[in-house]
């Protein structure tokens, strides 16, 4: 047994930790484990998708091998606890790259396919999962499945976003995108309320691979800062030399409070703004900005800290966010990091997958205890009211109803459920 948290911090466990270091072993500790399950990655999930308190986690960062690769038609096979960033860094030098990732390489194929993660081109590549061409899962009763979208593709629609309750996920077949270096040609352009969010996000989906923008949640109006990309030919650049800092204690107290946050908000937008500029960036530092500061979730302090994201149907998005950042800024509570950007018009691969045709917004609120939950509540009925839905990968706390309600396709994931998988957010939320 031992304490285990996730990446908000919120809570540490006990858990019957074990470790899985191959296919065989692993089928083996799965069918014998006496208690309920449920696969653990890197940790990276911010709530309670990968928790099992008194039940075990079965560790899968042991499932590290890559397997095959064709160099000519960019197709990978590897296990499934590889890292992101170990296959961008395999694979970008020979002119190939993950066609989507999200805001860290530092999570494992298996928990990207579980969450069936996004990143900054859903217009283009869709999510994760999209990608995956197959699959190998573990269920408890010994059965090892084979899916993919032609082969098993309800198991595959059902194990896509899935939030690793259909059986481990063991080995992955992904299909690379042809890449011809690791650079890109990136924008940054200041914005001062929604309808030019919207206008840039519009305009830039023809010519640009990448849009993401930060946005200002203290200001209340939707100022923020657009920024796009698009990879560039080959570059004699040289790769920059990166420092690796790590947040080296948890402070006695969080430091994004209502002082710090104006202060952060009003001077990053500002600076920004003056210095607005296109630029020749390296990947890692533009696709994952905090993955060279570890243990970033400390500067929250001992109490841990919530992320909260939605997605909204197009037609209600603009009234939708408007709310919900007023509501955010009247609060005074906020975040450093709070990201909008819009999805493609693509229906989500799996069942219940995340991402679907709209606008999302995610931000980071400190623990705050009942603040935090009022505020949260005042927001659930803003999502609720234009047919949006959360990130179960993001959720700590979200009501059983909004899930039920967002996720219309939960009845037909049940039947593809392994009983002998659960998790904290399996309870809350299925009930099981």
């Amino acid at each position: 047994m031992r304490k285990v948290s996730s990446w908000g911090r919120l809570n540490a466990h006990p858990h019957h930790v074990m470790h899985l270091n191959s296919p065989v072993q692993a089928e083996q500790i799965i069918h014998d484990t006496p208690t309920t399950g449920i696969p653990y990655g890197m940790g990276r999930s911010y709530g309670d998708v990968c928790l099992n308190p008194q039940g075990t986690l079965w560790m899968t960062t042991g499932l590290d091998h890559f397997i095959a690769f064709d160099h000519n038609s960019g197709r990978l096979v590897c296990e499934a606890g590889v890292l992101l960033k170990d296959i961008q860094r395999l694979v970008i030098p020979k002119g190939w790259i993950l066609p989507v990732t999200p805001g860290t390489q530092l999570i494992t194929v298996g928990g990207a396919i579980a969450n069936d993660v996004h990143g900054k081109n859903h217009h283009i590549h869709g999510s994760f999962g999209d990608h995956i061409k197959q699959l190998s899962i573990i269920r408890t009763n010994g059965e090892v499945i084979e899916c993919g979208p032609e082969d098993n593709p309800d198991w595959f629609a059902a194990t896509v976003g899935g939030l690793g309750l259909t059986g481990v996920i063991t080995k992955a077949e992904i299909q690379l995108s042809p890449v011809s270096s690791p650079w890109i040609d990136s924008e940054t352009i200041p914005y001062t309320n929604l309808d030019e969010f919207f206008e840039l996000s519009d305009s830039s989906e023809a010519d640009w691979d990448h849009s993401v923008s930060w946005v200002d949640c203290i200001s209340g109006g939707g100022r923020g800062l657009f920024i796009r990309g698009k990879h560039t030919p080959k570059s004699d650049k040289l790769e920059p030399k990166t420092s690796q800092l790590t947040m080296p204690i948890t402070p006695p107290f969080s430091l994004v409070n209502k002082l710090s946050l104006r202060a952060f908000n009003m001077a990053y937008y500002h600076l920004k703004k003056c210095r607005s500029t296109r630029e020749l960036i390296h990947y890692e530092p533009f696709f994952y900005p905090l993955d060279n500061l570890h243990e970033w979730n400390r500067m929250y302090g001992p109490k841990g800290f919530f992320q909260y994201q939605c997605v909204v149907p197009r037609q209600y998005g603009q009234d939708a966010i408007q709310s919900m950042l007023k509501e955010i800024s009247a609060s005074g509570n906020g975040s450093f990091l709070a990201v909008l950007k819009t999805f493609g018009d693509r229906q989500p691969l799996g069942m219940l997958s995340f991402p679907q045709p709209g606008v999302t917004l995610a931000l980071d609120f400190p623990n705050k205890g009942k603040d935090t939950e009022n505020l949260f509540s005042r927001l659930d009925a803003i999502v609720t009211e234009a047919n949006g839905r959360l990130y179960p990968a993001k959720d700590a706390r979200m009501p059983r109803e909004l899930f039920e309600a967002g996720y219309p396709r939960l009845s037909e994931f049940i039947k593809y459920r392994d009983l002998g998988i659960s998790s904290s957010l399996s309870r809350r939320l299925i009930g099981s």
